[in-house]
């Protein structure tokens, strides 16, 4: 196996000034500026990096996964804040709140202002 020191993960987004005040003040996370983006600090020593990219094009799958101890509280809570949560049919049905309650844990998603999903699992 290779040597390393630590990993972090890191997504692009169209605007890095809308992503600082996504991250930073409407999920109240603490957004750091470096030189090439931003530092996403979402606790427990885990770090994720946010790098502009000119030409971006959303994940198509989620980037980001929040544990939360109550998915219900957790999307009432950020809906509050005025984000939208994403609703699908079919096999991967979800509520009027956009909870996903049919097999597996409760999950729930939504986009960042770049597209990118992001999701509140129930831990």
């Amino acid at each position: 196996m290779f040597s390393y020191n630590e990993a972090f993960s890191g997504f692009s987004v169209n605007d890095l000034q809308q992503a600082k005040t996504f991250y930073g003040d409407v999920l109240d996370l603490k957004v750091t500026e470096q030189k090439e983006g931003l530092d996403l600090d979402i606790g427990n020593g885990t770090h994720v990096f946010i790098y502009p990219k000119p030409n971006h094009q959303p994940a198509t799958f989620t980037i980001l996964n929040f544990k939360v101890s109550d998915v219900e509280k957790a999307v009432d809570e950020l809906t509050a804040k005025g984000i939208k949560f994403e609703h699908y049919t079919g096999q991967m049905q979800t509520d009027d709140k956009g909870i996903f309650r049919k097999g597996g844990p409760l999950i729930a998603w939504f986009k960042d202002p770049a597209g990118n999903f992001i999701s509140v699992i129930q831990a």
